[in-house]
């Protein structure tokens, strides 16, 4: 199978390359300028650059190329989508169009142009099954009590966030939400979160967006997330089973064990 995958920021688009190369498909990376690794570039066959706000020379590129199919793969920050980008004629186009200027609604609105254009967007993890977090404790510390009941609570609190364009993380510290996931990112939202409880333990919970598709916006915890919960004093991570991705996944498990930190997943 031949796929487009255009590349944020992270090591997702890094590993989406090598996943697909295993298991025999085609890769052409168009790399958005403002987010993407150099690195991408040499484990690339083929490695295109576009900035933010050029989707026409992104049409151009999958066209010439000959790909119907595309993934993205790597976080685009919500700040740079609205504070960095400078739009050629078609995004122009597209903004005065929109209802609102959301990230759903902006994205939304580029895989209507690119299906227009017989470009079909395929889920982000159609690449990388083996990575999704799976139901029930990864870890050998399961949750206790305590950090059980913050989890369901932080589940409710995060669930009636999620038809929001809003981050998809929430802080809980004894059924009480202590931090909200906005433009910051997860890690910076952690350390906001320990400034405020004075030492006591906090439970990160992560859900997916309410949509049946997984196009964009996949949630993404790694292994760069134990050692920023360590710092911050939280120890249990709690994620949506089948619907986020657990990037170096067997590194971050040994990691979170290693520092008593219980990884959890749930069903819907």
């Amino acid at each position: 199978m031949r796929y487009g995958l255009i590349a944020g920021n992270g090591r997702f688009p890094l590993l989406a390359l090598e996943s697909a190369r295993r298991m025999g498909h085609d890769i052409t990376v168009v790399a958005i300028q403002e987010e993407a690794a150099r690195e991408i570039e040499t484990a690339a066959p083929g490695c295109h650059w576009v900035s933010l706000g050029e989707l026409g020379k992104l049409i151009q590129i999958l066209k010439r190329e000959g790909i119907t199919e595309v993934v993205m793969a790597g976080q685009v920050k919500h700040a740079k989508i609205f504070s960095s980008i400078r739009p050629d004629w078609r995004l122009m186009k597209l903004l005065a169009t929109l209802p609102s200027k959301n990230t759903d609604g902006l994205i939304g609105g580029v895989v209507k142009i690119l299906n227009n254009e017989g470009i079909h967007l395929r889920d982000s993890t159609v690449l990388l099954k083996p990575l999704l977090a799976i139901e029930g404790a990864m870890t050998r510390r399961r949750p206790d009590r305590a950090e059980a009941a913050d989890i369901e609570y932080g589940r409710r609190v995060a669930n009636a966030l999620a038809g929001f364009d809003v981050g998809q993380s929430v802080v809980i510290c004894e059924r009480a939400c202590v931090a909200l996931e906005a433009m910051e990112g997860t890690d910076s939202m952690l350390r906001r979160a320990a400034a405020l409880v004075n030492g006591r333990k906090l439970t990160l919970v992560k859900v997916a967006r309410r949509r049946e598709h997984m196009l964009f916006d996949v949630p993404v915890v790694g292994l760069g997330t134990i050692p920023v919960m360590l710092e911050s004093g939280a120890t249990t991570l709690a994620v949506e089973a089948g619907r986020t991705l657990m990037l170096d996944k067997e590194e971050m498990i040994t990691a979170a064990n290693e520092a008593h930190i219980a990884i959890l997943g749930f069903g819907a």
